[in-house]
């Protein structure tokens, strides 16, 4: 088993955000990927009817996670939820309490390791 955190997810884009979110998509990626080392994948898929959004993001371990998140509330949080509606949104690995309490705040659901490996 790994250290990896990483979560999935499913987003409507609310009614005229698309514009808006393609300007906070390119700002957000362009911040994580210059700034968070630990951040190992920073995805995002939308739908072909561009109404559905999916992100998959995945840390190197609980500590880049909570990075990442903290990082997201102080510079993006208002625009994001301006722009989506979380739908669903599932929390993988091993999630320290910190990152528990923050992401339980926004809805997240956690699954722990339960067998495999990672390579």
């Amino acid at each position: 088993m790994s250290n990896y955190v990483y979560w999935v997810l499913d987003l409507e884009i609310r009614d005229g955000k698309l514009e808006a979110l393609k300007t906070l998509m390119k700002e957000m990626v362009d911040a994580t990927q210059a700034n968070e080392p630990g951040t190992l994948n920073y995805e995002w898929t939308i739908g072909g009817d561009n109404k559905r959004l999916a992100l998959f993001e995945r840390y190197a371990d609980s500590e880049s996670a909570v990075i990442h998140i903290k990082g997201f509330i102080k510079n993006f949080a208002p625009r994001f939820m301006d722009c989506l509606e979380v739908k669903k949104w599932i929390t993988y690995g091993n999630a320290s309490d910190e990152l528990k309490k923050i992401l339980s705040g926004m809805g997240a659901r956690f699954m722990s390791p339960f067998g495999g490996f990672s390579r």
